[in-house]
């Protein structure tokens, strides 16, 4: 008989109808597929009870989570390799069903089912949420951002760095990430055109740098909200170091809460993503309910592209599963035609595409530079959903699958004048 790794990849194949991108090494040290390609490590047989018994992303997620699958050689080739088989494939490709048509399929899928072990699928890591009805309520987004963002602030300064900014960089040639998110801050805030006096909400305010920059660099007041107690401890902390306790409040609360109003602007950066589609018009007028007349908000938020058919969006089974529960990603027309039905006047759209998937590498980076240290941190089952998570997306956003998208709206007053400069780009400096 065959050994593991030969029987795994002509099944595979059958299976793709297809060649597989990638060797294969198995428990019993056999290797098979194309030479000098990124290796897929099987370290035993639970990793193909997972794949078997969970079929596609969720099931490789949980090998490589687990530890029971790794990759030796270029990660994102890998990934590449692997993302290539579902995103490029295209239409005339065939699908699972079809391959198991196939008698010979049928009987090779059998034979991998015996090699695997005992017919029993394995518990899925500690780290995996179980599956829930996107609610959007305020208790489940609480527990949502608990898990995402209350890893430990060690962890997350680890990977994002001194500035402790997690969302896009906006970076130059030459740039280090340090100064991308500084001017990435800067940015957010020409485009709100802030001014000393002025009132500032920041709508997940995360570790608290856009308030500290915001304060610091242009003289206003802001109101910073998290639902992460964590964040909210290490973001007032940081605000007292630097002497702003007088103009930054860091509060635990949810967005739908604030009613301290008019603010002069808003900033919601990397928060939108968590709203929800069927709340987001919700979101949109809150936040327009809380502007002055003439007010600006900066949204900056992930898209998806768009589908023939959005009826049969699903969100992405290992995102929803292991890093951002209950995240909801919109196409970025659907994000401006709910944001003009709230009462805004759009005036800008930004496209970040690129620069996030810097962004991302630069976090892969130093998380890799510092693999022992991260694992001490956040356990080994959680530093390896990060680095798959950020190395994953980064290929994503280089391939178009998703982007980033800054928006600038107005909440325009009669009769109809914006306050924004007739030629808005000069914010880019």
């Amino acid at each position: 008989m065959a050994d593991a790794a030969s029987r795994l990849v002509s099944v595979a194949e059958q299976l793709l109808g297809a060649p597989l991108p990638v060797r294969i090494r198995a428990w019993d040290g056999s290797q098979a597929g194309p030479p000098n390609v990124p290796v897929v490590v099987l370290r035993n047989r639970r990793a193909l009870r997972r794949i078997l018994f969970k079929p596609g992303e969720l099931g490789l997620a949980r090998a490589w989570v687990s530890g029971d699958l790794d990759i030796e050689g270029d990660l994102y080739s890998a990934l590449g390799a692997i993302a290539g088989l579902v995103w490029e494939r295209g239409e005339d490709s065939r699908t699972l069903a079809q391959a198991l048509r196939d008698p010979v399929v049928r009987a090779g899928v059998r034979d991998l089912l015996r090699l695997a072990g005992p017919p029993l699928p394995p518990a899925p890591p500690r780290e995996e949420v179980r599956p829930r009805r996107h609610l959007h309520t305020r208790r489940t987004d609480r527990r949502a951002i608990s898990h995402h963002y209350d890893v430990g602030n060690d962890f997350y300064g680890l990977v994002l760095g001194p500035s402790m900014v997690y969302s896009c960089a906006y970076w130059e040639d030459g740039g280090t990430l340090e100064s991308a998110q500084r001017d990435k801050l800067e940015l957010v805030c020409r485009k709100l055109g802030l001014k000393p006096g002025q009132r500032l909400l920041d709508v997940g305010c995360g570790w608290g740098s856009m308030a500290i920059h915001a304060a610091r660099e242009h003289g206003v007041s802001v109101v910073g909200v998290t639902l992460s107690q964590e964040q909210a401890a290490y973001a007032r902390k940081r605000v007292a170091d630097e002497g702003l306790t007088d103009r930054v409040e860091i509060r635990v609360q949810d967005y739908r809460d604030v009613r301290d109003g008019p603010y002069d602007a808003i900033s919601s950066i990397g928060m939108a993503e968590h709203v929800g589609a069927e709340r987001y018009l919700e979101y949109a007028s809150d936040l327009h309910g809380l502007l002055k007349p003439g007010g600006r908000l900066l949204n900056h938020q992930i898209a998806r592209r768009p589908q023939r058919d959005e009826s049969t969006y699903e969100v992405d089974r290992f995102i929803d599963a292991y890093v951002f529960p209950d995240g909801e990603l919109a196409p970025l027309g659907t994000t401006v035609t709910q944001l003009e039905r709230a009462g805004f006047e759009v005036r800008d759209v930004d496209v970040l595409r690129e620069h996030y998937a810097l962004t991302l590498r630069a976090w892969v980076t130093r998380l890799e530079e510092d693999w022992e240290r991260a694992v001490r941190l956040a356990g080994d089952g959680r530093a390896r959903v990060w680095r798959l998570y950020m190395a994953a997306s980064a290929l994503a956003f280089e391939r178009n699958r998703i982007g980033v998208n800054q928006v600038l709206a107005v909440r325009t007053p009669e009769p109809g004048t914006s306050g924004l400069p007739l030629r808005p780009r000069t914010w880019h400096g």
